[in-house]
């Protein structure tokens, strides 16, 4: 990659200020699109990428974003604009850029849907169908598929209230199994590809943790992590979400996706293991001990 090749990376926060530290880190000039200017912005403005404010949603914003990019990370937070903004991108990018990658961050349950499924939440709907007219727009697009992020709040706030108040990892995941995977891991991977494109136009990479684990083994991997005892307690879907999830103070299209994808655990549609972090980044991926480790003084308060 030449120095001089501009990336622009959608978002300050979450997955893109993980990928813009990452890129900056080797110098790469990172432009960053932002909805609105907060101490995020001011972060990575400090790290040393440009950022201009806009909204993906807006064909004018996202053409005077892509105004000089050679590649692009495109991902949004859960957000039932996902489609909209995904249409936009491909749509303005297809008249007005010129693009050698689109990195696109979608989700892993994608590769087990069909145009008429019904199984899967709202957001998993719209990242099927984003992927969709990426791959109609003829533009050169990777799909990055993360499985569930280690970083969600099925496995941060939501586990670290349970364990704080009696020591359990409670969660209607039956007897499923799952392999989560760390937001850094998945970062490290796009900024890879960002800066090493040749290869990667047209490929699928789905993105998991080491190894697949039902919830007792995830337990165990919390307790070593934070030297006590952790137990998982499997608990009904329903009361769950009425007693639990609803309380988390989530927006209602955010909490309808974390409901499904816990219903999707149970029926053990996360049963899966790549290699492609490690495949990739020539590096394996963090174990959920370690994830926990680090952020011991988080889970026990």
């Amino acid at each position: 990659m030449a120095d001089h090749d501009l990336v622009l990376v959608t978002g300050a926060g979450g997955m893109g200020r993980l990928v813009t530290e990452r890129l900056r880190a080797q110098n790469v000039p990172v432009r960053v699109l932002i909805r609105r200017e907060d101490e995020r912005a001011a972060e990575v403005r400090a790290w040393g990428a440009e950022v201009v404010t806009g909204d993906l949603t807006r064909p004018e914003t996202v053409a005077a974003a892509l105004d000089g990019v050679r590649r692009t990370y495109f991902g949004l937070s859960v957000s039932p604009d996902h489609l909209l903004a995904a249409t936009v991108m491909a749509t303005v990018a297809k008249a007005h850029g010129e693009l050698d990658l689109l990195v696109d961050m979608s989700q892993m349950t994608v590769s087990q849907m069909t145009a008429t499924s019904t199984a899967e939440s709202h957001q998993q709907r719209l990242h099927w169908l984003a992927e969709q007219v990426l791959d109609w727009s003829g533009l050169p697009v990777v799909h990055v598929r993360p499985t569930t992020f280690l970083d969600n709040p099925l496995f941060t706030a939501l586990a670290a209230r349970s364990i704080r108040e009696n020591g359990t990892l409670a969660l209607p995941f039956g007897t499923g199994r799952t392999s989560p995977v760390a937001a850094a891991d998945v970062a490290q991977v796009v900024a890879t590809i960002l800066r090493n494109p040749e290869e990667h136009a047209g490929k699928v990479y789905e993105l998991t943790g080491p190894r697949a684990l039902d919830m007792t083994e995830v337990a165990q991997e919390f307790s070593k992590a934070l030297g006590r005892t952790v137990t998982y307690l499997d608990v009904p879907l329903q009361w769950w979400r009425t007693e639990v999830l609803a309380n988390a103070g989530l927006p209602q299209h955010t909490e309808q996706h974390i409901a499904t994808m816990a219903q999707l655990h149970r029926a053990n549609r996360y049963d899966r293991a790549t290699i492609d972090v490690e495949r990739i980044t020539g590096k394996r991926p963090l174990t959920v001990e370690e994830f926990v480790a680090v952020r011991k003084d988080f889970y026990l308060g």
